[in-house]
Parts: structure tokens; C-alpha cells; sequence
């Protein structure tokens, strides 16, 4: 009978014994249309680099990268592939990226988490001009 003691305890021990078969349930996994995003894996050219303005960001979404200018010649990148759940972050507001899957939020200057559930940083990428164009891709 549902809601019986016996019922509720047979559930409770189903998701206690799924672990440890292998079929983890959580409320936050990566779907298959995310599982397969990542960061550059080689050197891609992302623009001119007067796109980027001095103490602004911008992100690349076809290349799930976004670039910061410190300085005229310093730049930072990052891999905007959320570290809390795989979904590639598609908001930047000035220097704020926010992930659309469950709204943690990073600093685009330099990857820190400025919000959870997300706790790693965003990876870093190596970023340089070569010929007034934005290259970026994985660190050496």
C-alpha cells in the first residue's frame, strides 16, 4: 500500500543503495548537451584586440572563453565552462559572468567564484595578441 511504512522504507533504501550501484542521483548533474563543452583545447583567434577595451571583458561564447583587458598590453582569459556543473556561462555583466544553469557567478579578471554553488574557479587560459588579433587557449 503506498504510504505505508513499509513503502516509504523500501524508497529510502533504493536511494540509499544508489551510490553505491552506480546511479547517482543528484539534483545537480551535467546533461548531455553539456557534458561535451570545454575549453579551448588548442589556440583559437578570438577578434581584434581593440575589441576589448582597457578595464572591460568580453565574452566569446562560440569558443566558451571570455577575455579580460587589465592593462593596453595585459590580458586574462578563462574558460566559461562553469565548474559546478558543466553548463557553458552565456552572461557577463561588466565583469560578473553568471552561469544560467544554477547562478553561480565568477569574476571575468580572474576566475574566482563570486557566488555558489560553483567553489572551483574558472580555468585559466593562456591569452596574447599575435598580429592586433586575441588568441587564447589551454596553459602550457
Amino acid at each position: 500500500m503506498p504510504g505505508t511504512p513499509h513503502a516509504r522504507r523500501t524508497v529510502l533504501r533504493a536511494a540509499a543503495l544508489a551510490p553505491a550501484a552506480g546511479l547517482g542521483l543528484t539534483a545537480c548533474s551535467t546533461d548531455a548537451k553539456n557534458g561535451d563543452r570545454s575549453a579551448p583545447t588548442k589556440p583559437v583567434d578570438l577578434g581584434p584586440a581593440d575589441e576589448v577595451k582597457v578595464g572591460e571583458s568580453k565574452l566569446y561564447t562560440d569558443h566558451d572563453v571570455v577575455v579580460s583587458r587589465i592593462t593596453d598590453d595585459q590580458y586574462a582569459a578563462y574558460s566559461t565552462i562553469c565548474t559546478h556543473a558543466r553548463c557553458p556561462i552565456n552572461r557577463l555583466e561588466g565583469s560578473k559572468l553568471t552561469c544560467p544553469c544554477h547562478g553561480s557567478q565568477f569574476d571575468a579578471t580572474n576566475g574566482k567564484v563570486l557566488h555558489e554553488p560553483a567553489v572551483a574557479p574558472l580555468k585559466k587560459l593562456r591569452v596574447k595578441v599575435e598580429n592586433g588579433t586575441i588568441v587564447a587557449g589551454p596553459e602550457a
